[in-house]
């Protein structure tokens, strides 16, 4: 009896095995990134009373951005690739186990690129996820970075700028609530993005994007927060 169960697992896992890849990764896009921030946590507990950046690829690879702020006490928790409907959906595992007393978010880059997305698209996913902050965290510091411009992405900028408009707009009426425009500070005098600011790919920033990011963040951020 026992060799017969013993079998039937051993049958059961080469079935597994042979399954369709999209069959056994039964998890939403990004679970192993979140995964990894929680490891992360759980090996190194992160400070209390932070300043929490949320966000897409720009944030993830701002890996010395504590350095950029050294004031401050920062936990980064961007993902590459991800949209506002990624940072909505793991809300409760990067936003609010952290108590974060301000919150920066970069988001709507990669929603700009998706199909049929609109300016209206961008800025309803966006409202989604302040209320849902607000419903947590009612009086914690918002900042939205707007969505910058990008020379591999230049067809989407009419969108990107529309979307940052509207949700200028929105925050203008929102209580601890601010927008950082970092859109037309990367134009140059045509209009453009400045290339010389971007990496190879012509998508994430050198050293000097994130400066200009610096200088635009820096005035937003919570003395509350410093260390």
């Amino acid at each position: 009896m026992k060799r017969m169960v013993l079998c039937l697992i051993g049958m059961l896992a080469l079935g597994s095995l042979s399954l369709p890849l999209s069959a056994q990764q039964a998890h939403p896009p990004f679970w192993n990134n979140i995964q990894h921030f929680k490891e992360q946590d759980r090996v190194q507990p992160p400070p209390s009373g932070a300043i929490l950046f949320i966000g897409s690829s720009s944030f993830t690879k701002w890996t010395d951005v504590q350095q950029y702020f050294p004031g401050y006490k920062i936990i980064n928790r961007g993902f590459g690739g991800s949209t506002l409907v990624d940072a909505i959906r793991y809300a409760n595992d990067i936003i609010f186990p952290y108590h974060p007393k301000q919150i920066v978010i970069y988001e709507g880059d990669n929603d700009a690129v998706g199909k049929g997305v609109t300016a209206d698209s961008i800025f309803n996913r966006f409202e989604r996820l302040f209320t849902l902050i607000r419903t947590q965290l009612p009086r914690t510091p918002v900042v939205y970075v707007s969505i910058k411009p990008s020379p591999s992405r230049e067809k989407y900028m009419p969108v990107m700028d529309f979307a940052n408009w509207k949700i200028r707009t929105f925050l203008a009426h929102q209580s601890h609530a601010s927008f950082v425009d970092v859109y037309h500070l990367m134009l140059d005098d045509q209009g453009l993005p400045r290339k010389e600011i971007f990496l190879n790919d012509m998508l994430h920033m050198k050293p000097a994007g994130y400066q200009i990011w610096q200088k635009a963040i820096g005035p937003y951020l919570t003395k509350k927060a410093k260390k």
